[in-house]
């Protein structure tokens, strides 16, 4: 399969990575990713905290990782549109020198990238324009900053929703899992009906689709457990993305629709 026949060129369609960023609060993308990104938000008003909650997800995610488990390789696979707090970002403020790989598919993020990592002697970091459905190209082109005889964290958040069959999404799993060594981890989010009101955000996938974006599969908690098969599941475990280690706060976190884990390779 040739990725690049994956890849919306002509922003007709909406795309994940420009759809997100606009809930986020970006100003990028094009006419069509606002429109639906829109629609979305009048039909489902939690879209936006559920993008937000999955964005500081992953910065608490990098920097335990970074931290206290000593990481210092990432891939990141359907990084998206550059916002605060970019996976590079996090771990320079934790671990200098870290290095970072992103993954996308669309050619707005990949231009955005390009500008963000330009003059790069501030930062270890690469860009490879892929699909998730092509892991083998993810990971011969990532084998040019990361080395894989060393410990990796493959972040793979909100992309996994859109490999329509529940096979091929956890064979690209098990195949990136496998090529990472011992100590390696998988930093995971998963969009789900699970949370109150779920029958609402199914309405929201749906409409997503009937607007010409791709599949965006939802699935419950044992099945998101599924993918972290074989690995060691670091506490809380399996749990909505608001409450893996919430930072403090004067209030209680509150179930978003999406759950998250961080599980260690043996």
């Amino acid at each position: 399969m040739n990725p690049r026949k994956l890849i919306d060129t002509d922003g007709t369609r909406p795309h994940p990575a420009r759809v997100w960023n606009h809930w986020l609060g970006g100003k990028d993308g094009h006419p069509v990713d606002r429109e639906v990104g829109d629609a979305i938000a009048d039909a489902f008003p939690e879209i936006a905290y559920v993008a937000m909650q999955g964005r500081a997800f992953l910065c608490r995610a990098v920097r335990h990782l970074a931290g206290q488990e000593g990481v210092r390789q990432f891939l990141d696979i359907g990084a998206g549109l550059p916002t605060a707090d970019n996976t590079h970002e996090v771990t320079q403020r934790v671990a200098p020198g870290s290095r970072v790989v992103y993954v996308d598919n669309d050619p707005l993020v990949l231009a955005h990238a390009r500008a963000l990592l330009a003059g790069g002697e501030r930062y270890a970091a690469d860009y490879v324009e892929a699909d998730l459905r092509d892991p083998g190209r993810i990971l011969a082109e990532a084998a040019r900053t990361l080395d894989f005889s060393r410990p990796v964290a493959v972040m793979l958040l909100s992309v996994l929703p859109h490999i329509a069959d529940d096979e091929e999404a956890t064979s690209i799993v098990r195949r990136l899992m496998e090529a990472v060594p011992s100590g390696s981890f998988l930093v995971l989010s998963h969009e789900t009906t699970d949370a109150p009101g779920g029958y609402r955000f199914q309405k929201t996938v749906k409409l997503f689709e009937e607007q010409g974006g791709p599949a965006w599969v939802t699935c419950d908690r044992d099945q998101v457990a599924r993918f972290a098969e074989g690995l060691e599941l670091v506490e809380p475990g399996v749990v909505w993305t608001s409450y893996w280690w919430p930072d403090p706060a004067p209030w209680e976190p509150t179930p978003v629709h999406q759950y998250a884990l961080v599980a260690r390779k043996p």
